[in-house]
């Protein structure tokens, strides 16, 4: 196998390794947040707030939980049913409002925490600080090549040349 092979299936196997990680978190995440009947989201949403006590817009929350506004608007209401968040119209904009934890929202994630920051110690167990300084350099450098192949895609035809450009010849 030449060296170039070898960097490309390391490349591949280590996207596939990113993805079946994240995808092991996820479910770990659910059954570890069922305990208090929230969704891995859920969480991630009255955490971002309890770390955002002035609130946040639904759009920054989309932003920030990496998800489309139209589902933040399901997250938010179905904890502000549950009376953990509340919609609090903006100063500057009435049409607007931001969202913001509720005194319960902020005991339930008082006893979240321990037990999380706990959990997620359990599953860095034999990674060094070094380690993870690395990982968390490596991912954000694959995450912005991956974002400029977003914005700027290479064209390949399905037969695996690449394709022309319209009005080229």
């Amino acid at each position: 196998m030449s060296r170039k092979t070898s960097a490309a299936t390391s490349r591949y196997e280590a996207l596939l390794q990113l993805l079946r990680t994240a995808d092991v978190i996820w479910n770990a995440s659910r059954l570890f947040f069922q305990a208090w009947d929230l969704s891995p989201s859920q969480f991630n949403v009255l955490n971002l707030l309890h770390l955002n006590t002035r609130g946040l817009s639904q759009t920054e929350l989309g932003r920030l939980i990496i998800t489309h506004r139209s589902n933040v608007t399901g997250l938010v209401d179905r904890l502000e049913q549950r009376g953990l968040v509340r919609r609090k119209e903006a100063a500057a904009d009435r049409r607007a409002y931001r969202v913001v934890l509720t005194k319960a929202g902020a005991s339930l994630l008082k006893q979240i925490l321990p037990h999380y920051y706990a959990t997620a110690d359990r599953a860095w167990n034999g990674v060094s600080g070094g380690g993870i300084s690395e990982l968390l350099a490596a991912l954000d450098h694959v995450a912005h090549n991956a974002a400029d192949i977003a914005v700027k895609p290479t064209p390949v035809s399905p037969e695996g040349g690449k394709q022309k450009h319209r009005g080229s010849r």
